[in-house]
């Protein structure tokens, strides 16, 4: 027999190591694994991993979704368990996994907020260049949207992985996997500028000195700074929506697909493994007709108002 505590910790040096996820992505899949185990080692008598049925861990989603825990988070509760007991198959622990064919609840997903061009626009014209980050922020902005990296891509950004001459940065994205995105011309004269006036003037950190944005000490900007950013330049720009790193990107990806980007090119800009994670973009770009049809098609108009 196995016990709950020896193959979670095995579980965890399996996601570590072999599938290098992140930190957060491993407390995640932790999360959920201790909260299956704390209800089958609660059980009288004791259920151990290898002796688990479908039932059981059907009885033990139904006591989550008694409980009031929503769709999405019942979602990545199976999710968790579904590799757990993959994993046990896969280490000699299982001949088969009693988690097989257990159904994902079906969530809503919300689309994310999209900045128009103007918008953005706006935000790049907020930056005050007279202060002595405001052309890094301004290449912060420019490479958040040209290049739909997320916030900890970008804090992890190397000067080294910057291809001036043929406009492309290299990307270091989840699980450590490498990606290679196209710089625009902007991005790139703005990035350039920053490197060689207001970068150069910072103190020297031998630790962060291939590291593209820097605070005003030397070191790596960090991610809550990135989101202080981008959180005044939404206020400076008057900017009514709730604005953050991730929603320059989602802007990026929306901005590509509605001009008629191939869905998978921009899949491999955005480093997303599913093609079903990209694909909300195209559900965006339907939101984007249908409310055009509903302001501008006659047969759509409201009741009362006539074409004059």
């Amino acid at each position: 027999m196995i016990t709950w505590h020896e193959t979670i910790e095995s579980f965890k040096g399996y996601l570590t190591l072999e599938k290098a996820l992140s930190v957060h992505s491993v407390g995640a899949y932790l999360n959920d694994v201790n909260k299956l185990a704390l209800y089958f080692t609660s059980a009288v008598p004791v259920v151990p991993p290898d002796e688990v049925t479908r039932p059981m861990l059907l009885a033990y989603l139904a006591t989550l979704s008694d409980s009031g825990v929503n769709a999405r988070s019942q979602a990545r509760s199976v999710s968790g368990i579904k590799a757990f007991f993959k994993y046990l198959v896969y280490d000699g622990k299982l001949q088969a996994t009693p988690a097989e064919g257990l159904e994902t609840p079906k969530c809503a997903r919300p689309l994310p907020t999209v900045l128009s061009v103007e918008e953005i626009e706006a935000m790049i014209n907020a930056v005050d260049l007279d202060k002595p980050e405001g052309q890094r922020d301004k290449a912060i902005i420019e490479t958040l949207y040209s290049c739909g990296l997320r916030v900890s891509e970008l804090s992890n950004l190397k000067l080294s992985n910057i291809h001036f001459r043929a406009g492309i940065i290299k990307v270091e994205g989840k699980g450590n996997k490498e990606r290679f995105v196209p710089l625009n011309t902007k991005a790139k004269d703005e990035i350039r500028i920053y490197v060689n006036t207001a970068r150069k003037e910072l103190p020297k950190n031998k630790k962060d000195e291939d590291t593209l944005f820097l605070n005003r000490f030397g070191k790596k900007l960090s991610r809550v700074s990135v989101f202080n950013i981008i959180k005044y330049l939404t206020l400076k720009a008057g900017i009514n929506k709730v604005v953050s790193p991730h929603t320059l990107r989602h802007s990026f990806a929306s901005h590509l697909v509605n001009g008629g980007a191939d869905i998978r090119a921009v899949q491999d800009m955005l480093g997303h493994e599913s093609i079903l994670t990209t694909e909300i973009y195209t559900h965006l770009d339907n939101a984007f007709l249908r409310d055009a049809i509903v302001n501008y098609h006659p047969r759509a108009k409201k009741k009362g108002k006539r074409e004059k």
